[in-house]
């Protein structure tokens, strides 16, 4: 029996014991709520006041495109050979070798698992500005512990949850764009001012993070009922969908002729323009908490396939129950 019919037989078991994922919860969802995060609230008023509204489109849609020519990257790998646990470490150290795998394996796990504690760093910092009587530390460790918790028991039952997030997440854009900017109206229009607070790439290089999400859902290729078509079905709809959003809110804020200052200043500028601005704080709350339990989930299922494949202890990538929950590299993570 050669080597490829040996790692089918094994993907193929391992396929029996993972969740059955469909393309909706286990690629789209995961992705969709990575790519509309805190940037969106947070930095887009701030990209139109310093370049206006078609260049600000113009890096909404060279973003997106280079998100979505990897997407489509990805299908190509997925849809050309039998995908297992591990997403971008597997497509790679299947295509160039366990060697080149393990070069791009162990950065990705870092960055994923540290991109937990940015994303918690986030929401604890947004909930202490608002309520002042709190611990930053606390509530931290507070957030942490419990995605923690919900990570290691279920991935079934993060997902779930992760569409209540999706619910919150969508309010809030119906909110924003229901409301109006009720202050006094600029005399010119954004794009007829003169800039020079920022330069067209350095404001790219702020943005460009926004549309990078796609991660979340091609870790969760393990656990897929059909990664062939849930991967590139889930992510290049997730691509396609965001970038409609993405070029709808700048051209929204543009229409409601916000004084520049105002846009590069106030970094709440949804909230404000929103009819209803609480829900715009929530979606804020929901983007960290969403892209902190991608992270969480994806994190740990990378370094499982690293220990599947010996670069790291094996022990470390045992898994647990019927699922095959990645419980000892959640923890580590």
């Amino acid at each position: 029996m050669n080597k490829s019919v040996k790692e089918n037989i094994v993907i193929s078991r391992d396929r029996k014991k993972g969740y059955q994922f469909g393309t909706f919860q286990g690629v789209f969802t995961p992705s969709i709520l990575t790519i509309l995060g805190v940037i969106m609230y947070l930095r887009f008023g701030w990209v139109l006041g310093n370049l206006g509204l078609a260049k600000t489109l113009l890096i909404v849609t060279m973003s997106t495109a280079v998100t979505f020519i990897t997407g489509l990257s990805i299908a190509q790998f997925a849809t050309n050979m039998r995908m297992g646990g591990g997403g971008a470490y597997y497509i790679v150290s299947r295509s160039l070798g366990i060697e080149a795998g393990a070069a791009i394996g162990i950065p990705l796990f870092f960055a994923q698992a540290l991109g937990i504690s940015f994303y918690i760093a986030g929401f604890s910092e947004s909930i202490v500005g608002l309520y002042p009587g709190l611990s930053l530390e606390t509530v931290g460790i507070v957030t942490l512990i419990f995605l923690s918790i919900l990570a290691a028991i279920s991935a079934d039952m993060a997902l779930k949850v992760q569409y209540v997030i999706l619910f919150f997440l969508m309010t809030s854009l119906c909110s924003f764009f229901a409301g109006g900017y009720s202050g006094n109206p600029a005399v010119q229009p954004v794009s007829s001012v003169i800039l020079g607070k920022a330069s067209f790439w350095a404001v790219f290089a702020v943005f460009f993070p926004a549309v990078t999400g796609i991660e979340a859902g091609l870790a969760m290729s393990g656990d897929l009922r059909d990664p062939e078509r849930s991967l590139p079905r889930g992510i290049i709809s997730s691509v396609l969908v965001s970038y409609l959003i993405y070029l709808a809110i700048p051209a929204f804020l543009y229409f409601q002729r916000i004084p520049v200052q105002e846009l590069l200043t106030n970094n709440l500028i949804m909230r404000d323009v929103a009819r209803w601005g609480d829900f715009v704080i929530y979606g804020l709350w929901c983007a960290s908490l969403s892209s902190a339990l991608g992270s969480l989930l994806g994190a740990p299922r990378t370094l499982q396939a690293l220990a599947n494949d010996g670069i790291v202890f094996r022990f470390i990538g045992r898994g647990y129950g019927r699922k095959n929950d990645p419980r000892f590299a959640t923890m580590i993570s």
